[in-house]
């Protein structure tokens, strides 16, 4: 999926100058995007713009040619489940539910990975053993390798990330990038993640500073 996007601006507040805000760039399929900013930037906003969560915004931003303004709610549910995938800031597991369960949830919507594959990306990622365990006894970093395998167990065209690993070791973060890699070439998707600064030894096709 080409993503086409024309001077964007939020109309919620003024934004600084960048080369996201007010710019014309695309996002090619295959390639690797780090979205460098600092908190408040709006690097969040840009994400819910492109996930379809957040509409206020001016400039056109155009999936495949296609203008996102005029895509209808089923149309943006169908895109969530077959072509995007996220992983929020806030993550959004659901705290009564096991570890486990939060990936199965949408995986079951599309049926793209086994239980035993599941598994296996948690054992990679060293939450495995906390399968079983609900979401909210999870510490911070814990629930968002969580997120993450929830977010590689969908098809997807595009992977968005929004600080993944803020609360996740540097071993860890080795392992979650290799898998995230490996997922994203093996499906030719493009890559999108913000961070506050590192940018965790991806060779990226372009870095945009917000």
């Amino acid at each position: 999926m080409t993503i086409q996007i024309e001077s964007i601006i939020p109309t919620y507040f003024t934004p600084a100058s960048s080369e996201v805000w007010s710019k014309v760039f695309s996002l090619e399929s295959g390639s690797r995007y780090l979205v460098k900013a600092a908190s408040g930037s709006g690097k969040s906003s840009f994400f819910n713009f492109l996930y379809g969560l957040n509409n206020k915004f001016t400039g056109t931003i155009q999936f495949d040619a296609k203008d996102i303004a005029s895509l209808t709610e089923p149309e943006w549910t169908q895109l969530r489940r077959e072509k995007i995938s996220i992983v929020f800031q806030g993550l959004r597991l659901f705290p009564e539910l096991t570890a486990l369960e939060n990936i199965q949830l949408k995986n079951q919507l599309t049926q793209h990975k086994t239980e035993a594959e599941i598994l296996a990306y948690m054992k990679r990622l060293d939450v495995d053993q906390l399968a079983h365990k609900k979401a909210d006894t999870l510490s911070y970093g814990q629930q968002q390798r969580v997120a993450i395998v929830r977010a590689l167990c969908q098809p997807f065209e595009l992977l968005l990330l929004d600080e993944p690993f803020s609360h996740i070791d540097d071993v860890q973060i080795d392992n979650a990038t290799s898998l995230i890699l490996e997922e994203v070439a093996q499906r030719n998707a493009t890559l999108v993640i913000a961070s506050l600064g590192n940018s965790y030894n991806i060779d990226y096709t372009k870095t945009l500073l917000l």
